[in-house]
């Protein structure tokens, strides 16, 4: 019997879809994702040199929030209503920024 996946396929529908700069921001848009059934993955920035040493932006974060391109859109109107996400590549089809 053979197998339906085959070790030369690749399946990634996988996007860079916004990043959030701040704790708040990025609790709401968890919470939307979570309520409305969208997979996401949060890639966590490193902080510069600079900002360890001399501790700048404690209080604040970086991370992009990827999501399955098959829940664009849906995604897209619920991080709308939510302050501090700015969208990447295929997170507007626009190319505006929030």
């Amino acid at each position: 019997m053979s197998s339906i996946l085959q070790a030369d396929h690749v399946f990634n529908n996988e996007i860079e879809f916004c990043r959030v700069t701040s704790k708040e921001s990025k609790k709401q848009l968890e919470d939307l994702f979570l309520a409305h059934r969208i997979s996401y993955y949060v890639d966590w920035q490193d902080k510069s040199l600079l900002q360890r040493i001399f501790g700048m932006g404690k209080e604040r974060l970086l991370c992009t929030i990827r999501i399955n391109k098959a829940d664009l859109e849906q995604a897209r109107e619920l991080a709308e209503t939510v302050e501090g996400v700015r969208f990447k590549g295929d997170g507007r089809k626009d190319g505006r920024r929030k």
